[in-house]
């Protein structure tokens, strides 16, 4: 089953990969995406064993950003693909039947591509500005994503789609009118006082708008 709250990994100054993840698994969250930049695989991979071994202590799933071969050595529980890294089918080929994969997008087309790839899921974005990513894609908006889910509706695509980038808590209820399945926040989330607040609020909404299980 696909969660519909992700949260994506984020350090600064004041906190590592792990302490954020920690926070947030005690804050109640069930589906971490580890997301490291810039650091070699072998770095990625002691940071992913211990990120999963938390993931673990907390029933929680963990996903690998851009990392297949991580995902597989360490059997997390899948692995996340942006639009420039391997494509879904010779991960899966990598991976296994088994894992979850999701991919980036941020066009329809790139929804279609997704689809044909047969991912688990796919993050649609990005909402609005964030410093979170370089390399930004075009920004979407709420009328971007209104256009782009009911083209998704008229192709008659049912793969769960998250919104990500630069989404606070306060986007949450316009963006579920437009049909997505949940969203991924960052920010947010991290290395915040009222994360379990946040979180317990953001479940409450997100179950005011039922979606099939994924």
């Amino acid at each position: 089953m696909i969660d519909r709250l992700h949260y994506i990994s984020q350090s600064n100054a004041e906190i590592s990969h792990l302490e954020a993840i920690e926070q947030v698994l005690h804050a109640g969250g069930k589906w971490i995406q580890l997301r490291v930049k810039n650091e070699a695989e072998t770095e990625v991979l002691d940071t992913a064993k211990a990120a999963n071994a938390l993931c673990k202590k907390f029933a929680s799933k963990l996903i690998i950003n851009d990392f297949p071969v991580v995902c597989k050595a360490i059997e997390a529980h899948g692995t996340h693909l942006g639009l420039n890294d391997m494509n879904i089918i010779n991960a899966r080929l990598l991976v296994g039947n088994n894992k979850i994969i999701g991919g980036t997008a941020n066009t329809f087309e790139d929804i279609q591509k997704r689809a044909a790839e047969a991912a688990n899921y796919i993050g649609l974005g990005p909402y609005r500005f964030t410093h979170t990513k370089k390399n930004l894609s075009p920004i979407l908006g709420l009328e971007g994503y209104k256009k782009i889910m009911e083209k998704v509706r008229n192709a008659n695509i049912n793969i769960p789609i998250i919104a990500i980038g630069g989404i606070t808590p306060e986007d949450l209820p316009e963006l579920l009118k437009t049909g997505i399945y949940g969203l991924a926040l960052s920010s947010t989330l991290t290395h915040k006082k009222d994360t379990s607040l946040v979180i317990k609020q953001l479940y409450q909404e997100l179950e005011k708008h039922p979606f099939p299980t994924f």
